[in-house]
């Protein structure tokens, strides 16, 4: 029985290059679910600190509002610092980030107060633990 011999050389070869490929690819999809994963977790630390500051200054719009209603003047309120114009400034601060709420006395409204600013700002560090970088100059 005359048997025809299987030349396998290039077969082998195509085998090799497609499990190149796909192991490549696996690195490489795994490495960026990875960066995803921790750039969400970030994410989610940075709006949990951020909606917490938020709800602490809704606290504080209620209790300007609580004493404004009960007669007392706007800077009556405790932990208050004086801002321009005879308002009052309250600064929160959780995790390098800082919520600043003024308010200030407002006759025309219902309120009798008036929310001026309300600003949130994270504070930010340069990281120099690259080196000098050729700055393009």
């Amino acid at each position: 029985m005359h048997q025809v011999p299987i030349k396998l050389g290039p077969l082998a070869l195509l085998l090799t290059i497609i499990s190149i490929c796909l192991t490549t690819l696996s690195i490489l999809t795994c490495t960026t679910s990875g960066a995803d994963l921790r750039l969400a977790q970030k994410y989610a630390e940075t709006v949990q600190t951020r909606y917490s500051l938020e709800r602490e200054g809704q606290a504080f719009l209620q209790e300007a509002a609580d004493t404004v209603s009960s007669g007392l003047p706007l800077n009556a309120i405790f932990d208050a610092s004086p801002a321009p114009g005879g308002g009052i400034t309250r600064t929160f601060e959780q995790d390098g980030t800082v919520l600043t709420v003024t308010l200030a006395p407002d006759s025309t409204g219902d309120k009798g107060y008036a929310v001026r600013a309300w600003t949130v700002v994270r504070q930010w560090e340069e990281d120099n633990s690259i080196g000098n970088i050729w700055l393009g100059e």
